[in-house]
């Protein structure tokens, strides 16, 4: 029983991770009807700022943290401005292509010697690890961190899209472009937050992920990146909690899978829940059947 509990805990800690990457996708698409699937790249560069921050500029772990936030909001904004913003009106296929294209370009240029480079690198820790015992399960600051980190930053974004006038803003626009239009809503601009703040989560991800699993490289993203989108149709894509619900739901049965079966069968096991949502429930656990007005 304490192994299970063991990797209960794991199994949270890579949920949560999951989390900050899958929001992102739910935002995004709840807004614009997209699939961003540049998202895991964004993910991947806010794990290379967090490191250059740690070592290279030595910044404590908040700053480096806001670092990569800050680092993953502008390229996310500009990603929208110059890859998705022209293509607006035009069919959702090409849309879907230039996502792939913007993913294809960030893994392949961050491997250039002069930006990242190919090599893998040891990520940094900002402290030593220590291991609590609690009865006969043990809990490291690296998961405490983690799942710390983010929770508040899950808080936060419920904050925003719930409390503020942006985020009242962003639910006008993903529930109708036109009419939030006529209403003096600059759908443009929410648009461009939306992508900033899920690219930003996105970044701090990255840096929780690197930290956790102290080993980085350009294509990094590509799995997590994958994994999140399952975790956000499992949720229900579009719904906020269901993303939280679906990343965690993802990490433990991700976790139980390479404990119980094999660590090899870990990814079929997680595509195989996205084949099963999808013929059972194409909607997902919180997603919510939408009318197509003809």
């Amino acid at each position: 029983m304490a192994y299970f509990f063991q990797q209960l805990i794991n199994g949270l800690q890579l949920g949560f991770v999951y989390a900050l990457i899958a929001l992102g996708y739910t935002m995004v698409y709840g807004i614009v009807r997209l699939i961003n699937f540049a998202h895991g790249d964004i993910f991947m560069v806010g794990a290379y700022l967090g490191f250059y921050a740690l070592t290279l500029y030595h910044l404590p772990f908040p700053l480096a943290i806001l670092f990569a936030m800050a680092g993953c909001t502008l390229l996310g904004i500009t990603i929208e401005r110059f890859a998705y913003r022209p293509l607006r009106n035009a069919p959702r296929i090409s849309a879907l292509i230039t996502a792939i294209g913007v993913s294809l370009f960030l893994e392949y240029f961050s491997s250039l010697k002069f930006v990242f480079g190919p090599n893998y690198l040891a990520y940094p820790r900002p402290f030593s690890v220590c291991i609590y015992q609690i009865g006969t399960v043990c809990i490291s600051n690296i998961q405490i961190l983690v799942v710390g980190v983010s929770v508040v930053l899950l808080l936060i974004l419920q904050f925003i899209v719930q409390k503020t006038k942006t985020g009242m803003a962003m639910r006008a626009v993903s529930y109708d472009k036109n009419t939030a239009k006529l209403m003096g809503i600059d759908v443009d601009y929410i648009i461009s937050v939306t992508f900033g703040i899920g690219s930003a989560l996105a970044g701090a991800g990255g840096v929780l992920y690197g930290i956790a699993y102290p080993q980085i490289h350009p294509f990094m993203g590509i799995m997590p990146g994958l994994k999140a989108f399952v975790a956000a149709v499992l949720g229900g894509i579009g719904s906020i909690p269901g993303a939280m619900l679906g990343a965690i739901i993802m990490g433990i049965v991700e976790t139980m899978c390479s404990a119980y079966i094999s660590s090899t069968m870990r990814d079929a096991f997680a595509f195989a829940i996205l084949i099963i949502v999808l013929l059972v429930k194409p909607t997902g656990i919180l997603g919510k059947r939408e009318i197509e007005k003809v």
